[in-house]
């Protein structure tokens, strides 16, 4: 299989350090390069405006690297920064753990929920209180087993002084219905300057599930908002709509791994899976339906079509911009340091099955540029944030830990 090859390759590119900026030959004098994706698309789509997918590629100039720090993580996938710098990071596996800037990874902490580990469920998106030096409060999204099946759940808990344990850990929401299956949970978590929390859900994969995207009476395939209670949030789209949920907030996704906003406008951002071809990006406005699975711009793992093989409907939103062959996205972050200013406000997103790391440059709401950092590393980038320094952190399912910035 190709992903085991990349991995074996992988394996024999381990004694690498670090990565940095290369040069192209059809780089132009304005840094703007051909598209930096080559393969031939999924499906023979055509997007619904210009530069929806495959917009000229560009290349940083600043000399960067990515440095690896440590390599004794075990699949690990959310990543929040702690107030004095250090990193809190989670382990799909159920294990939560305080990393330092120089790459020593600290104890398991206990006292967290029983994950479901099995398939992509495990523990998964990961906050930290923006009060966290007085209230000492954490925030997080994992896979809840229950009878009636798994689904993603919401909790919330006091990290101890001695930072061994998880205090009153308390589940404060679930996205129900649950599911018997183990795909899909989406399960990224965002606190808004209100001090409401953003959470994305996953449709959960499934032909009978995937219609509960468009059902407004169902927490999966959406994304949420609500009360650090796990209350709805006062002045959602649908709190006095009959028949609908009053935590959502958008609908119409399939499978959510990258929420982040924009530092400028904050704006709420987002980036999901498609299929085969069709991985989005997407603006997010309150009571917005994206469209999943009525309208897509990818296909069946299988090859077929789906649905009625439709890209636009009225109503419905287009993606900013698509990727077909998928890259995958997992994690993202807006760049707001001044350590890099050609980066500034530019959009970093974690690709799994391209390996490597997205930079998207945004004029207007749209993409004007993209560049792939780090693609000679050969990982499965998870997620990705910005810490008090200025540099970029990003974690990988292989279990690297990298600090990007410049040399």
């Amino acid at each position: 299989m190709k992903t085991k090859t990349l991995l074996f390759i992988a394996g024999a590119l381990l004694a690498l350090p670090s990565c940095g900026q290369t040069t192209s030959e059809n780089t132009t004098a304005s840094g703007q390069t051909s598209p930096v994706e080559t393969k031939e698309p999924n499906s023979d789509y055509k997007p619904a405006f210009a530069g929806q997918t495959r917009i000229a590629g560009v290349k940083s100039t600043t000399n960067y690297e990515g440095k690896i720090l440590t390599e004794a993580l075990k699949f690990p996938w959310g990543i929040a920064t702690l107030p004095d710098g250090r990193l809190l990071i989670t382990e799909r596996e159920g294990t939560m753990r305080i990393v330092t800037p120089a790459g020593k990874v600290g104890e398991a902490i206990a006292g967290l929920p029983k994950v479901n580990s099995s398939g992509q469920g495990g523990l998964l998106g990961i906050r930290v209180d923006p009060a966290f030096k007085t209230n000492r409060m954490v925030y997080w999204v994992f896979s809840e087993p229950s009878p009636e099946g798994n689904l993603t759940a919401v909790a919330k808990g006091k990290l101890s002084a001695d930072e061994k344990k998880m205090e009153g850990a308390t589940v404060i929401y679930r996205a129900t219905p649950a599911y018997k299956g183990n795909l899909h949970y989406g399960g990224r978590i965002l606190i808004a300057p209100d001090g409401n929390l953003f959470i994305s859900t996953g449709e959960r994969s499934d032909l009978v599930t995937r219609p509960q995207a468009q059902s407004l009476n169902s927490g999966l395939g959406k994304v949420i908002r609500i009360t650090k209670e796990g209350k709805p949030a006062a002045g959602n789209p649908f709190a006095s709509q009959a028949g609908a949920r009053p935590e959502l907030y958008s609908y119409g996704h399939r499978n959510v791994q990258s929420l982040a906003f924009d530092p400028v406008t904050g704006d709420l951002w987002e980036a999901e899976f498609g299929p085969r071809g069709g991985d989005e990006l997407n603006h997010i406005q309150p009571g917005k339906n994206y469209g999943w699975p009525t309208i897509t711009y990818g296909i069946e793992y299988s090859g077929e079509k789906v649905g009625n093989a439709i890209q636009q409907k009225e109503g419905l939103e287009q993606p900013v911009y698509y990727w077909d062959p998928v890259v995958s996205p997992s994690g993202m972050t807006f760049y707001s340091s001044d350590r890099i200013p050609e980066w500034k406000n530019n959009l970093f997103i974690g690709s799994l099955s391209g390996m490597h790391v997205l930079r998207l440059i945004l004029k207007d709401n749209k993409v004007v540029g993209e560049e792939r950092l780090l693609a000679d590393q050969y990982q499965r980038f998870r997620d990705i944030t910005q810490s008090n320094d200025g540099a970029l952190y990003a974690i990988t399912d292989q279990g690297r830990l990298y600090r990007i910035d410049k040399k």
